[in-house]
């Protein structure tokens, strides 16, 4: 099994998804041990000291003006993951819990967060074991961490609450702990507050979303040609001298994309021909500038999400020269705005290709394709259902592209006066790309009926390939009425295992 190892300088994306989605082992460096180590000696001599030290020997957040007495700074740790466990509403997915542990235990292997390495090794062993924590949909405002997720996920740490086993079913976290030789971590001065106070959530789930759109790019330059060649459009517009004068470069990567997709096809450039017209629609025409923008967003949400791979936060923090400071860098703005930005994104990126969509099924402006690409319209409804299944999705992209990062609601007796919300942006971009797979599904499901229907003119070779791997995969091809659904479900998971990439690729090479 793939190996992660952890050190002090932060973890890439593709270790986050290794741990995330692959189950892989963490390992922890010697490096991060003797970090750990040395960090943990700072906080044990502060809090042997008289001198309150915020984290350490205080309370926390509006309770940080108390000073607490020796003998119940454990306590005051148990109590802090204990009552900041308050999340509420349906279960996080396992994916999300495992990347939201491993990215906490990242900054903790930094060494400035005081924690003992027995704490961080506890960590990994739960995460090797295949334990996850429940954790809940609602209770991080996206500021002082992510709270009242890792709150559940150190409550697991403690052997307490309840976890999910290996085995996919949910028992007390000490039985688990117990059954897989893991001993309960006994927490001490900071380490309670250290195991919540992170933006792990809301990055782990940014970086799972940058991985899968990456994919549903493609997929949308892929059906976007598609589209294009099903409408005997005009493959002109895509060649680089266009796109190198205004030289964005997802724009760039876009048009090539499609133009690979469409060479030595015998649709394209019909424009002469029994319906004469000047121009494509915009959704055929402007494709690359949409899906452009979009790559270029991703491409700025992707360095956001590697600054933030390689930080360490916490709050307070422990510094190199052995302060120990209270800091913001807690606060998920960052994070939460290019949450916002790539759900904006997706929504333009599902709306251009429902338009798309939707002109192949429209007699009047499909140049020649039968209405709703029915077998016998009338008789036959074909894709009009479909098109409306579609047009829900759009409408419910366009719903959670409103941003949440544009709202704050103060919490802690005003002493946490404005927070991020980027956990609750992060869940909507998981719908949001979870909805854009199926309208990019949809699309493809229409555009290869389309060209199938386009009897005499021979598609493109890649075109060609994605039609012989659809079909193969159980998505059937023009015909009369039949029950829809499992087509467009086996259309989605085509799309989504990125099987229609993959199509592509083994005829034009690794596309952009």
């Amino acid at each position: 099994m793939h190996t992660v190892v952890v050190g002090t300088s932060g973890v890439t994306a593709s270790d986050v998804l290794a741990v995330a989605r692959g189950g892989a082992r963490i390992e922890l460096s010697a490096q991060a041990v003797a970090a750990l180590a040395a960090a943990r000696e700072i906080v044990d001599a502060l809090a042997a000291k008289p001198d309150p030290v915020y984290g350490v020997s205080t309370g926390f957040g509006a309770l940080a003006t108390r000073h607490i007495s020796p003998e119940l700074r454990a306590q005051l740790q148990r109590n802090i993951v204990r009552s900041h466990a308050a999340g509420m509403g349906p279960r996080v997915e396992r994916e999300v819990v495992r990347a939201l542990m491993f990215l906490r235990l990242k900054t903790v292997c930094s060494g400035h967060t005081g924690v003992r390495p027995e704490v961080a090794q506890t960590m990994a062993d739960v995460l090797n074991a295949g334990i996850t924590p429940v954790v809940h949909e609602y209770g991080s405002l996206g500021c002082s961490g992510d709270l009242a997720p890792l709150s559940h996920c150190a409550l697991t740490l403690m052997g307490e609450g309840e976890a999910e086993g290996p085995d996919g079913r949910v028992r007390p976290a000490g039985e688990l702990l117990a059954e897989h030789g893991i001993r309960p971590v006994e927490l001490r001065e900071k380490e309670g507050l250290a195991l919540l106070n992170g933006t792990d959530g809301m990055l782990g789930m940014l970086v799972m979303a940058l991985a899968d759109l990456d994919t549903l790019y493609k997929s949308a330059d892929v059906t976007a040609a598609l589209t294009l060649e099903a409408l005997l459009g005009s493959d002109k517009v895509l060649v680089p001298e266009l796109h190198a004068i205004r030289p964005h470069p997802g724009q760039g990567a876009s048009a090539a994309n499609m133009l690979a997709v469409l060479k030595g096809s015998g649709l394209t450039g019909h424009h002469q021909d029994d319906a004469p017209r000047v121009q494509d629609a915009y959704s055929v025409r402007c494709a690359p500038q949409v899906a452009g923008a979009g790559r270029d967003t991703v491409a700025h949400a992707r360095l956001v999400a590697d600054r933030e791979l390689a930080s360490a936060v916490d709050n307070p923090v422990v510094l190199p020269d052995g302060r120990v400071e209270s800091n913001g860098n807690f606060h998920g703005a960052p994070v939460a705005y290019v949450l916002d930005f790539l759900a904006i994104a997706a929504a333009d990126l599902g709306s251009i290709a429902e338009r798309r969509t939707d002109r192949l099924l429209d007699k009047n402006r499909s140049h020649g394709l039968p209405p709703f690409l029915a077998d016998d319209a009338g008789v036959d409804s074909g894709l009009m259902i479909a098109q409306y299944t579609q047009a829900a999705l759009v409408s419910e992209l366009k719903r959670l592209a409103v941003p949440a990062s544009a709202d704050s609601i103060p919490s802690s007796a005003m002493q946490e006066d404005h927070v991020s919300m980027g956990w609750s942006a992060a869940r909507k971009l998981r719908t949001a790309v979870d909805n854009l797979t199926r309208i990019i599904a949809i699309e493809l499901y229409a555009a290869t009926r389309a060209i199938e229907l386009r009897e005499g003119l021979t598609p493109a070779p890649a075109t060609q390939a994605v039609i012989d791997a659809v079909r193969a995969a159980g998505v059937r091809g023009p015909g009369p009425d039949r029950f829809l659904a499992p087509d467009l479900a086996a259309a989605d998971a085509f799309v989504r295992g990125g099987e229609l990439v993959a199509a592509v690729e083994k005829v034009t090479g690794p596309l952009q």
